[in-house]
């Protein structure tokens, strides 16, 4: 195709040994390509395109210097992995990316043995890379064999608890491991926190830049000679409070700051300490996220999550919307009940952008609190301004929120604080596959004493949703909502607090009713339409809370029909179970009800259309109609007369 590259280099390349006979010069020349291919491959599929431009000399030195797949590579979260795709075998599908029976956009075990461990949340790497150390040294096998291990972590993803509970164990265990930190001074947002302060001051000096070069950090590695003099050097550094000290007190050697996209650096340093490190070693590589490309490194995220777009401008075809998205939508409402109560606070975890809080700061940034990539602590300070008698709004992703369930049970439920969960990603999200889909927080928070859980039918519900969080100091308050686009119906002026553990009716019908919770309202209304047509006439309820359960609604719903389906974008567990669970306490089924309950199923989905993951769910608008007419027993009849 006339669009690609021309990469005479890389076409050569069908793994990453075909590196290790290449001159230091070639290598040069196969990160210029790789490059290119980079921003061809992404152009036509979208994706995260700012973190693997930053890394692509990081990738070519440390496949030309280290025998993956024997030795483990481990790309913390994984979404910079496409030039490391691209090199180990994958090139053919690179255009498959986040699609379909396609690539997967972050590193998976099952697509490669060049992918040791998979990722899609941050700061795992290091505790994966120690596993596999240890896995080594204790006579582990793996079919590739087992080597070193190598993680490289952003200084974003390095702000979490975990990443330094990983390099506290290693450094005590004294095991020889690698930590690259790709410090590009961003994950998604700009980094935050005291850590960042520290790692922009270790760089900032002139007297260490002039040193680094022949320093390196790493004293124990030098040739003897040269050890004391380097090591007279040092301490005066650390004197002068820089260097790698934080690190080395952990128990790491520490070299660098580096340049992250010269050659002529990393080769020398990776091939030093893979020859003599006997115990755990950090480097530290300084890197430009988008490097390369002028419209990624322009722009204020570095062009980390893009559509598809023009490689020569960098203009993202995006499709035109004619509904807002459900996040500008609770952004828009969030602001507008802050203007009016001066307690209401903002909490997010590395994600203003993502979450619709970059509107929130600029109007109130005092309110505003970016806490990191710590999901953990983002919940606990949420608890703590609770307590402190503010009503904050703690903004995480369905999927991030997971990794703080203990802080949800332990410091927010059982004190009953009033900590306002808005939950962004809910249910099935499309490209970014099993490990970014909200599949578990109804269950997850329904069972937990006290709790109010509800879901979005609809964006303007979603404006009330807020209205009623906001309004709610009884007890912590959750409400979730999908990504992408509102189903364009009339949004209110203002939200109105809803009265907690209240549904609403959408439609009498007979024989079935149908109790929907969350945004499979409108594939629910599309079978109606078309059961209508055969002359089936369901009753459908928008259940609007999980928890508590709208016990009046659903007993007559139970009470004056057939047949009761439920449905939700969430695991078994959640919803339609607690419903079975009154149902059962209030002896319904002992008078012959049907129920159903349609969940999402007992598999992880991997990355395709929203549309195409609800089908493969099963919760699709057919799938929909199908359940009534099986519960009603239409289909068995068709099937028999046929």
């Amino acid at each position: 195709m006339t669009d690609r590259p021309t990469t005479p280099l890389l076409d050569e390349v069908q793994s990453p040994a075909d590196l290790h006979r290449l001159t230091d010069a070639q290598l040069h020349q196969m990160a210029r390509e790789l490059r290119a291919e980079t921003i061809s491959a992404v152009s036509a599929t979208g994706g995260h395109l700012g973190a693997g431009l930053g890394v692509v000399e990081l990738t070519v030195a440390l496949h030309a210097v280290f025998d993956t797949p024997r030795d483990k590579l481990i790309w913390d979260v994984g979404h910079q992995s496409y030039p490391h795709k691209i090199l180990t075998g994958r090139r053919n599908r690179i255009r498959t990316l986040r699609q379909k029976d396609g690539l997967s956009g972050f590193t998976k075990r099952s697509e490669s043995p060049y992918d040791p461990f998979g990722a899609a949340h941050s700061s795992t790497s290091i505790s994966a890379a120690l596993g596999f150390s240890v896995a080594r040294d204790l006579g582990g096998t793996t079919p590739e064999g087992l080597g070193d291990a190598i993680a490289v972590i952003g200084d974003g993803a390095m702000s979490a608890g975990m990443a330094f509970e990983a390099m506290n164990n290693a450094g005590a265990l004294d095991k020889r491991l690698f930590v690259i930190l790709n410090d590009n001074e961003m994950s998604i947002a700009p980094p935050v926190g005291a850590l960042s302060s520290y790692l922009s001051r270790l760089y900032a000096g002139e007297p260490f830049q002039e040193f680094r070069a022949a320093a390196k950090g790493a004293v124990g590695l030098l040739p003897e000679p040269f050890r004391e003099g380097a090591k007279r050097a040092k301490d005066m550094l650390k004197g002068m409070a820089v260097g790698g000290t934080l690190f080395e007190s952990l128990g790491f050697s520490y070299i660098g700051p580096i340049d992250g996209h010269d050659l002529d650096q990393l080769l020398p340093v990776l091939r030093t300490v893979r020859a003599r490190a006997t115990g755990p070693v950090l480097i530290h590589v300084l890197t430009k996220k988008g490097k390369g490309y002028a419209p990624a490194e322009g722009a204020r995220d570095r062009g980390h999550a893009t559509a598809k777009f023009d490689i020569a401008t960098g203009e993202q075809k995006k499709a035109p919307s004619n509904a807002p998205s459900y996040t500008s939508v609770f952004a828009r409402a969030l602001l507008a009940q802050a203007a009016d109560d001066p307690r209401i606070c903002a909490v997010t975890a590395a994600m203003p952008d993502g979450t619709g809080l970059n509107l929130f700061a600029e109007r109130y940034p005092s309110r505003l609190f970016d806490v990191g990539i710590a999901e953990q602590h983002g919940v606990t300070f949420s608890a703590g301004l609770a307590a402190g008698g503010m009503r904050p709004f703690c903004t995480i992703y369905s999927t991030f929120l997971q990794r703080a369930y203990d802080q949800v049970v332990h410091d927010v439920a059982i004190q009953r604080l009033p900590v306002r969960f808005a939950i962004d990603r809910a249910g099935l999200v499309g490209a970014d596959g099993a490990t970014h889909a909200g599949a578990y927080d109804v269950a997850y928070l329904s069972n937990l004493p006290g709790f109010t859980v509800m879901a979005a039918a609809d964006e303007a519900e979603l404006t009330h949703m807020v209205a009623t969080a906001a309004a709610h100091d009884d007890g912590p308050i959750a409400f979730r909502y999908p990504r992408g686009e509102g189903s364009g119906v009339e949004m209110p002026e203002r939200g109105t607090p809803l009265e907690i553990g209240k549904g609403r009716m959408i439609r009498e019908g007979s024989r079935v009713a149908i109790l929907s919770l969350g945004t499979r309202l409108g594939p629910v209304m599309q079978a109606v339409e078309s059961l209508s047509a055969r002359g089936i006439s369901p009753t459908v309820a928008d259940a609007r809370f999980a928890k508590p359960l709208d016990r009046e609604m659903i007993l007559d719903l139970a009470e004056n029909h057939e047949a009761l389906i439920t449905i939700e974008e969430g695991a078994v567990g959640g919803f339609g179970s607690h419903v079975a669970q009154l149902l059962s306490d209030e002896g319904v089924f002992d008078a012959g009800l049907k129920f159903r309950m349609m969940t999402l199923p007992d598999i992880f989905i991997d990355q395709a259309s929203p549309e195409d993951m609800y089908a493969t769910a099963g919760l699709s608008p057919a799938d929909i109609e199908a359940k009534v007419l099986d519960v009603l027993g239409v289909a068995q009849i068709a099937g028999k007369r046929a």
